[in-house]
């Protein structure tokens, strides 16, 4: 509230082994529930996109930030910089200014940095970091993209991103320092590598 920014926290379990839905019934006991949002905590097991969906229906507001909730993801300066361009999205960046990654491991620093690269040269989405998650949305603008994306897991953040860009939206970014995930354990695997391959072709032949 220092911040002079009216706010609501919406938690959204998407089936993740970091224990979120545990730890936000205990904060809501702590806090009450006029601070921790829980109109309704739902166990989503088929997509990033879904649990949006819940989280939108939830919202008040008129801009949305997208955030993991297992500390790895810090609030700064997102509305700042949205007062700067009056820009419709905000999406913090690793890979540009002082941004950076904290804690992980040279093999998925590889992975994440790779992604990046093939994403850029194949779709050329005007912003240097697409596989992050903590972005800022005005909430008609994320409706909107929620009615064009069609991908699941982790390429849904790219087209996110892509089809912004294809629809004219204005996106401006913040230099973030991601640090690993303090507790729980991470979703990305094998599979979700595949997947993302596959989104990602999908995404250069239809766009």
């Amino acid at each position: 509230r220092s911040s002079g920014n009216n706010f609501e926290i919406i938690i959204i379990d998407d089936g993740s082994p970091d224990g979120t839905q545990e730890i936000a019934e205990q904060l809501e006991k702590i806090y009450g529930s006029d601070k921790i949002v829980m109109k309704d905590i739902i166990s989503v097991l088929f997509s990033l996109g879904t649990a949006y969906i819940h989280g939108m229906k939830h919202a008040t507001g008129n801009f949305i930030v997208i955030m993991d909730a297992d500390l790895s993801h810090h609030v700064s300066l997102y509305f700042i910089k949205q007062k700067e361009g009056n820009f419709d999205i905000v999406s913090g960046t690793r890979y540009k200014g002082n941004g950076g990654v904290y804690g992980w491991d040279l093999k998925r620093k590889l992975i994440s940095r790779g992604a990046n690269f093939i994403t850029q040269v194949l779709l050329r989405p005007g912003a240097s970091d697409l596989t992050g998650s903590f972005r800022l949305y005005r909430k008609e603008v994320l409706q909107k993209l929620m009615e064009k994306c069609v991908s699941k897991g982790y390429v849904f953040q790219m087209e996110m991103i892509v089809r912004a860009r294809q629809l004219g939206y204005t996106i401006g970014e913040v230099p973030i320092s991601f640090v690993d995930r303090v507790y729980g354990e991470s979703k990305l695997g094998g599979n979700e590598i595949v997947s993302f391959l596959k989104g990602l072709l999908t995404l250069f032949a239809t766009t």
